[in-house]
């Protein structure tokens, strides 16, 4: 469907299309010169109008763009009769508010009355910055010289149907593995010496993806080898974790050489508990089989697995989304990340339900449900919210979730998130973020998203990078 604004002054367009998104997620917003479905005037009052709803509001102490968004905000609550608990706020790190605030000595309810006033969010939205908030003021003093590293694997079993990432389906790319394993560990052995040489500290390794299982058992075995040898052996590092993704990837073989080479966080993602759901969004395995490789590493040892689940899944209501519950209830994760559905405009998902209209997506009230069940699950076996994030496009305009049992949280999420640690990302499309402690500024990165463009360019993408650090280091 198109949406038509009539805006008089454009130099607001940027603060009134941002709110209309949040109501009109998957619609074409266009704004005109005239014949539109809503009239925006700006001038000493905000004056909103469509064919049926008139309303004028003030502007507050200060005339600002957040003033505006709280108008149109207002308006369009009323003409569509949605609820969206976190307002206006559309920025990807919400819980960083409410950590600055309380470092600044504002107590719980100051900060309450802060997100009411500014983005007119929720008290339960708010609570749960400030939970985060709480949980992760423990993790985010750092010394200048620690760090994380990711490695990224940008193959996949197949391409989920909602993915945009640099995931490359693994079948129709087997000549593409070898070439890309031997630029990664070209790129590995650099950073490692580099690390030795300027005498950082590794904090956390995270590998991740795409997915690195689904490469076969010697190549997974021969890069975790690797990576453990450059950045996990001998440097006393909290966390090195590995998202195993999808079961069908997942080898009792893969499995041993994590434990072999001191992996302590792995996750099996299903992301729905629903075999229905699985086929529709691309993904090639079943219920059981998330069980079965969960018990399998359960049996062989890891105490620390987490499990990823998407509310807002193509054809998915509340009773799909309470089956999930109830077998993910049973598995009984020590951590678990609740995901709201966010479709990008290169994903297959956008296409399917803009263009074709051949899946559906929950209404606003139906997903409120969802997260309030997701949300009940985690707290009944033991997990307690601990790093947040948010994105555009989201179904609901809701909120990424991570919550853990005590000592069980993801230090590189934490770290991730609040961008109080320097990450070093190495891989196809994998984003380095050098912190500057005394600034607070932050420069990244990034390596080029093709594999073949990566195997050529690796020295060039080697000696950006260092460059980069060698400005902090």
């Amino acid at each position: 469907m198109e949406i038509t604004i009539k805006l008089n002054d454009m130099s607001h367009r940027y603060a009134v299309y941002h709110i209309f998104n949040i109501f009109y997620t998957f619609d074409d917003i266009k704004f005109v010169e005239e014949s539109a479905q809503f009239e925006v005037e700006i001038d000493e009052k905000i004056k909103l109008k469509n064919d049926k709803i008139e309303r004028v509001y003030d502007f507050d102490e200060e005339r600002n763009k957040e003033c505006i968004k709280r108008a149109v905000f207002k308006f369009l609550e009323e003409v569509t009769g949605d609820n969206y608990p976190w307002g206006t706020l559309i920025g990807i790190r919400p819980s960083k508010i409410a950590l600055k605030l309380l470092s600044e000595g504002k107590s719980n309810e100051e900060v309450l009355k802060y997100f009411s006033d500014k983005y007119l969010a929720s008290v339960e939205k708010t609570q749960l910055c400030i939970d985060v908030a709480e949980k992760e003021k423990s993790f985010v003093n750092k010394k200048e010289n620690s760090i994380a590293v990711y490695i990224g694997m940008p193959f996949c079993p197949t391409r989920c149907l909602y993915c945009s990432f640099a995931a490359n389906p693994i079948a129709g790319c087997k000549s593409l593995v070898e070439l890309y394993l031997e630029s990664l560990y070209k790129e590995i052995k650099a950073i490692s010496s580099y690390i030795d040489e300027k005498q950082l500290y590794v904090e956390s390794v995270y590998f991740g993806g795409g997915t690195p299982t689904s490469i076969n058992n010697e190549q997974f075995h021969e890069t975790i080898k690797l990576v453990y040898n450059s950045f996990v052996k001998c440097r006393n590092v909290k966390e090195f974790t590995v998202e195993c993704g999808r079961p069908d990837s997942i080898t009792e073989e893969k499995l041993k050489s994590m434990k072999e080479y001191d992996v302590t966080r792995i996750s099996i993602n299903p992301q729905s508990m629903n075999d229905d759901t699985l086929k529709v969004i691309g993904r090639h395995h079943t219920v059981e089989s998330v069980k079965e490789k969960f018990n399998l590493a359960r049996k062989l040892g890891f105490d620390n697995i987490n499990m990823d689940i998407i509310l807002g899944l193509p054809n998915e209501g509340i009773d799909e989304v309470e089956n999930t519950v109830r077998q993910i209830k049973d598995l009984s994760p020590d951590s678990l990340t609740i995901h709201g559905l966010s479709i990008k405009r290169a994903s297959r998902l956008h296409e399917n339900i803009v263009l074709k209209h051949e899946v559906s997506i929950a209404k606003q009230d139906e997903l409120v449900k969802m997260y309030k069940a997701t949300n009940n699950l985690a707290l009944s076996i033991g997990l307690e919210p601990y790093y947040m994030y948010r994105q555009k496009n989201m179904v609901g305009n809701m909120e990424n979730l991570g919550f853990s049992k005590p000592g069980k949280e993801c230090i590189y999420n934490i770290e991730m998130i609040e961008e109080r640690q320097t990450i070093i990302a190495l891989g196809a499309d994998a984003v380095s973020k050098v912190v500057n402690l005394e600034t607070g500024k932050i420069k990244r990165f990034g390596n080029v998203k093709d594999v073949r463009e990566y195997a050529d360019r690796i020295d060039e993408m080697i000696e950006k990078k260092i460059n980069l650090l060698d400005t902090i280091y």
